[in-house]
């Protein structure tokens, strides 16, 4: 081999071992970010659910009635 093919042979590997930096920082943002979406759905949900089980809690007996 060349001394010129070896030299464009290590510019490609250069060139994609940069290509695949960059896709690996973008992937590790988009994941970061839907981590980050799914803890706030989590919180979220955890929070309607709560809601929803004091809406469907038996009410007091020492309350009485609307009618009265």
């Amino acid at each position: 081999m060349s001394e010129k093919e070896v030299s464009e042979r290590i510019d490609t590997l250069e060139a994609r071992l940069m290509f695949q930096d960059a896709t690996i920082e973008t992937l590790n943002a988009t994941v970061t970010a839907q981590w980050q979406e799914i803890d706030a759905l989590k919180r979220r949900l955890k929070a309607l659910s709560e809601q929803l089980a004091e809406a469907n809690a038996p009410a007091t007996t020492n309350e009485r009635p609307p009618h009265y």
